[in-house]
């Protein structure tokens, strides 16, 4: 059995830290693994199978001599270095939005489409954390019963916005408690103007907003990646797409409120949960005679997805409703861009093609 060399970019990182754990889980023969980050990280020692890794500062030649990288270490970082990668002959799975729209680049859920893997020439984009989840669910639905609108209310952890952002919401969250002022540095997003406190308080704001100010950046990564997803084209309109995303002050694991139209106008919601109760990935969780839905607290720390409060929307004919609820640095990154690499092994795609993506 051939056996792979894997380097993780973005080691030290909040996703990073969990695809060291994904990739020690998974069905992927390691022969070594390197693990890289910016020089302020170099030098710590982290662990991979119980053996001590020292973690190197990133440099082209990092990649010489690897098959697979798995990289989480920010979208300028993924620019510069991935094409180096690419050029010495490693397969890419990137969890940053450095690659996600470019149309040569696959943007892939397994359970949704991993035959796009097969066109990949050497970089492949893992979802956005908002859009994964969300997808996985209407992926069963769409095959059934087709699918004509999609609006999205967002519910998204602090940790989606980094490790950073996650001490902030901490410190801020025994600041209030302790009648402190607190002093914003980072939420809703670091590249904008204004700072929020997050503890105690929503934020309907997710990354920048677009020069429209209709949309955030965020909102508008779910629609057009729902579309390349589901359709192949981040502009499609057979499915029409809207999102609203909020940040709430919790640590891990995005709820969604998802408002969905199906074609088939004769579907019913026991069917709607038969088809998603059936899914791979996917956990039914909805008995509301005894309270069962899904939390994010429950899922924590899981690989599937979970939903539950299925429901038709009475003043909609063929509309429902649901509750998606995923851990957004599992499913949302390290989990899904592990499954992408057990994917590729499986399917004999380790390898770059003559014509390489570079970016």
């Amino acid at each position: 059995m051939k056996e792979f060399n894997v380097a993780i970019l973005g080691a030290t990182g909040a996703v990073g830290t969990r695809m060291i754990q994904q990739l020690e889980q998974s069905t992927i023969p390691v022969k070594s693994v390197k693990l890289l980050a910016s020089s302020r990280s170099a030098g710590k020692v982290l662990q991979f199978r119980g053996q001590d890794i020292t973690v190197e500062e990133t440099t082209p030649d990092s990649f010489n001599g690897i098959d697979l990288v798995l990289s989480s270490a920010g979208g300028s970082t993924s620019k510069k270095f991935l094409p180096e990668a690419v050029k010495r002959g490693a397969v890419c799975v990137d969890n940053t939005s450095a690659f996600r729209m470019e149309k040569e680049v696959p943007l892939v859920i397994p359970e949704v489409n991993e035959k796009a893997l097969y066109n990949h020439r050497g970089i492949i984009a893992n979802p956005n954390c908002s859009t994964i989840q969300m997808v996985v669910c209407l992926e069963p639905i769409y095959k059934k019963y087709g699918l004509k609108q999609v609006i999205v209310s967002t519910y998204q952890a602090v940790s989606g916005a980094g490790q950073s952002a996650l001490n902030e919401l901490m410190e801020e969250s025994q600041q209030v408690l302790n009648g402190e002022p607190t002093e914003p540095k980072i939420l809703p997003t670091k590249g904008d103007k204004k700072h929020y406190q997050m503890a105690f308080n929503l934020l309907p704001q997710i990354d920048v907003f677009e020069s429209d100010g209709y949309y955030t950046h965020e909102e508008w990564k779910m629609i057009h990646e729902t579309k390349k997803i589901m359709l192949d084209d981040m502009d499609a309109k057979d499915i029409k797409v809207t999102a609203t995303c909020v940040r709430v002050p919790i640590r891990i694991a995005h709820g969604e409120s998802v408002y969905f139209e199906v074609a088939d106008k004769n579907a019913t919601a026991d069917q709607i949960k038969a088809a998603l109760d059936g899914a791979d990935g996917v956990v039914l969780q909805d008995d509301t005679a005894h309270q069962i839905y899904p939390q994010s607290i429950e899922a924590e720390g899981k690989r599937e997805t979970f939903v539950g409060r299925v429901r038709p929307d009475f003043e909609n004919e063929g509309a429902f409703n649901m509750w998606v609820v995923s851990d957004n640095l599992l499913k949302g990154a390290a989990w899904n861009a592990v499954q992408i690499a057990e994917r590729l092994v499986a399917d004999d795609l380790v390898r770059v093609p003559e014509n390489p993506y570079l970016g």
